[in-house]
């Protein structure tokens, strides 16, 4: 079967490129593997959905919000399939975020009732009550990697309000080491499927990562078994009560896969959200007054609650604006399963569409300055509304369609009250001589962030 143009539907000006610099053997795998970012920028130049290769294999990446929505809402023609998502369900499992179409609704109705609005009061109060912990031992003029502590606050959130758990902060550690690895390791395999099988050392620290982060989810789950947790109101407890369509209970394999795949999500990309916020203000000092100014203001010197969230408006629209320039999920690939076309070109079945809403966040059509931190680009205020509703349809860090991120109003809800609360108590300033730079792999977050804490 062929499935219409759908690019072509939306708008007939819409066209297919291929990326200069494509060497004989390796294509574009050199760039992609050693400064990706700045090759992406670059490809809306060349059309609107562009070739590039990685040796032989062609790649087609979405350069239009019109492609990207065609792509991101027909899961059943643009499938999780191919060599990314085989390298990733070997290492994470068959959860809700590696899925395939097949099996994708029926994980996610499961796991629905986890993520009501209802549930958010109490996970809010987990999320307050970890970010006081994480901030209660820091003073005027400590310098820390604020990169690993904000990933160290997300995890502890995550493992905490989801499976009525906790860390020891050295299990925090390990295991932020372990999912740092692992993330190098699946975007380094995704672009090179056959380099997984090499015994090289990257490979060697991959498969101890793995191995340490199933005993730890496998620990939380034997835990919630044993009865060390009587709260019904989290992932597990929906997880463990959950039955299979012929009434058995889910196994647990199953269980571990949907938490793997939750502690992930719940965690680097909150903990990248967090990082590159403060990254920015710290290079942009007014928005940072004007957040803090907010925040004291709101919260009174207490740490944010729920009900804080409404209130924060500057807080949301600097979390807005990094999440449009850093959206940590900045490669996204699609398989398709039946012979189709985007922006008049035909795509054989098995083809790779590559969604990344890096590129389409930094085109400068869509988002003025786009390289610029400019948060009230977001503002509903006079004279922002309607250009702030019309960028919305273009801004996708959570994704889009049936696969748009479950934990969304979760992940939110935290960055902005985590946000709020650390602006409002300290000033964090770079270390002088450190230069910050993304790290390369299947998460978009700063390898360090060094930067001395002090009060305002």
């Amino acid at each position: 079967m062929t499935r219409p143009d759908l690019g072509r539907a939306r708008d007939t000006t819409l066209r297919a490129g291929r990326a200069p610099g494509a060497r004989p053997l390796t294509g574009h795998l050199t760039r992609l593997y050693r400064a990706p970012l700045p090759f992406l920028t670059d490809l809306p130049r060349h059309g609107d959905l562009v070739e590039i290769r990685i040796g032989r294999r062609p790649f087609l990446v979405l350069c239009h919000p019109d492609l990207a929505r065609a792509v991101l809402t027909d899961d059943r023609t643009y499938d999780r399939d191919g060599p990314s998502y085989e390298g990733s369900r070997r290492a994470m499992g068959n959860g809700l975020a590696t899925c395939p179409y097949a099996d994708h609704r029926a994980q996610r109705r499961m796991l629905r009732p986890a993520f009501r609005p209802d549930h958010l009061e109490r996970y809010a109060a987990v999320m307050g009550r970890t970010i006081e912990e994480t901030t209660d031992g820091w003073h005027d003029g400590l310098e820390v990697d604020l990169a690993e502590e904000l990933f160290a606050l997300a995890t502890k959130t995550a493992v905490r309000a989801l499976f009525a758990s906790d860390l020891t902060p050295a299990a925090a550690q390990e295991l932020h080491r372990a999912l740092a690895t692992f993330l190098k390791g699946v975007y380094r395999q995704s672009l090179m499927p056959w380099a997984g099988r090499l015994p090289t050392p990257g490979n060697l620290r991959y498969g101890r990562a793995l191995k340490q982060w199933h005993a730890e989810a496998g620990r939380l789950i034997a835990a919630h078994r044993a009865g060390a947790s009587s709260d019904a109101r989290n992932v597990l407890s929906h997880l463990v009560a959950a039955r299979t369509a012929d009434g058995t209970p889910l196994p647990d394999p199953d269980i571990h896969d949907q938490a793997t795949a939750l502690v992930l999500a719940g965690s680097e990309t909150t903990a990248a959200a967090l990082a590159w916020s403060c990254h920015l203000l710290a290079r942009h000092p007014g928005a940072g007054r004007r957040l803090r100014e907010e925040a004291r203001t709101v919260l009174g010197g207490r740490v944010a609650a729920l009900e804080d969230v409404p209130r924060l408006t500057v807080t949301s629209r600097v979390l807005t604006e990094a999440l449009r320039l850093y959206p940590p999920a900045w490669l996204v690939p699609r398989t398709t399963t039946c012979e189709t076309s985007l922006a008049g070109r035909r795509l054989p079945v098995g083809s790779t569409v590559v969604f990344s809403p890096y590129v389409l966040h930094r085109r400068a059509d869509l988002y003025p300055e786009p390289h610029r931190f400019l948060p009230d680009r977001w503002s509903t205020g006079p004279g922002g509304g309607g250009a702030a509703a019309a960028r919305r349809r273009t801004y996708m860090p959570f994704g889009l369609g049936a696969h748009r991120c479950i934990g969304e109003s979760f992940a939110l809800t935290e960055a902005t009250m985590a946000l709020a609360t650390l602006v409002a108590r300290w000033e964090m300033r770079p270390v002088p001589g450190t230069v910050v730079r993304p790290a390369v792999r299947a998460v978009l977050a700063p390898e360090r962030l060094p930067v001395r804490l002090v009060t305002p």
